[in-house]
């Protein structure tokens, strides 16, 4: 058996040319994928459209509707940044239905990775940062209502915090959420996660590994999860448009292998999301997306999944 992926073709919906959010990156990590030999067709599973009441575990069932029936007012959908379309909605909804399924998989596998995913803006009734409706959250309620998992661990890797999952899981013992992210970056409000760690601009791969490295396994001993979902953001790398960190191609590589590694040498399963990444050299982009499957295919073999 190989590492599940999943990957819908409905990931990519049109937006105006020259918009700034990659649309087309969801497409291109599944071609480079297979292209590189970093996975096989029949590896990939494809998600279905949620019920709406999944994402109303989460999200309140006035803006689910109004998101999902194009009546959110003008000053909503700017705070988005994506302007409304049917084909906007329903990639929202599959993108949501395919970390549920990751987290699924991940339970049964050990590991598991979507090709999409990590929207982590979205707060209970309105949407932020190019994020609609929350999947880390709605994941997490969705198997812990089907009774498969209790405590779950967010760990959130991308550059900016995980503002709407820290406010969602504030009051909740069950999810424990963990955002190591840059301090001088959007959002310009933070929330309060179970554990925040906020970077100085600029810090690099040895600084930022040995941070992560000294609350992870910590943490993990602590919280005890039935699942981990960890957020896998690029948007951490020295050229992102939007991440003023300084990570290069390898720290990313070698950040995914000890998260990985960390989480399934002590036995806890791991859903991956992408999470968040933007730069001008789209090719380079998806590429560091890739590290994140390329990395999770070798942890998958190497510790016999």
């Amino acid at each position: 058996m190989d590492l599940p992926l999943i990957y819908h073709s409905d990931y990519v919906a049109p937006l105006p040319e020259g918009h700034r959010f990659p649309m087309p990156k969801f497409r291109q990590l599944y071609e480079l994928l297979l292209t590189d030999g970093i996975a096989k067709p029949q590896q990939f599973h494809t998600p279905k459209h949620p019920p709406l009441k999944w994402i109303e575990l989460v999200h309140t069932p006035e803006y689910v509707q109004a998101y999902c029936k194009g009546t959110l007012d003008s000053k909503a959908q700017r705070r988005i940044g994506l302007p409304w379309s049917p084909a906007l909605v329903n990639r929202t909804c599959i993108a949501v239905g395919g970390t549920i399924l990751t987290a699924q998989l991940a339970l049964t596998h050990g590991l598991a990775c979507n090709t999409a995913g990590g929207t982590h803006h979205a707060f209970p009734n309105y949407g932020s940062g190019f994020c609609i409706f929350n999947d880390l959250a709605i994941a997490a309620r969705v198997l812990q209502n089907m009774g498969l998992i209790q405590k779950v661990l967010i760990v959130d890797l991308d550059v900016h915090q995980g503002d709407g999952t820290a406010l969602i899981f504030q009051e909740d013992k069950s999810v424990f959420t963990f955002s190591m992210h840059c301090e001088v970056n959007f959002p310009g409000t933070k929330q309060k996660s179970d554990l925040d760690v906020p970077l100085p601009e600029g810090m690099e791969d040895e600084a930022y590994l040995q941070t992560l490295a000294s609350y992870l396994s910590d943490l993990l001993g602590e919280v005890k999860p039935d699942l981990v979902l960890y957020d896998a953001g690029v948007d951490t790398h020295l050229a992102d448009r939007l991440g003023k960190l300084a990570l290069t191609d390898t720290g990313i590589y070698r950040r995914e292998m000890q998260v990985l590694s960390t989480c399934i040498a002590k036995g806890y399963p791991v859903a991956c999301v992408i999470g968040g990444g933007y730069a001008d050299d789209l090719k380079g982009l998806v590429y560091r997306h890739s590290l994140l499957h390329r990395a999770a295919s070798e942890t998958y073999h190497q510790y016999h999944l």
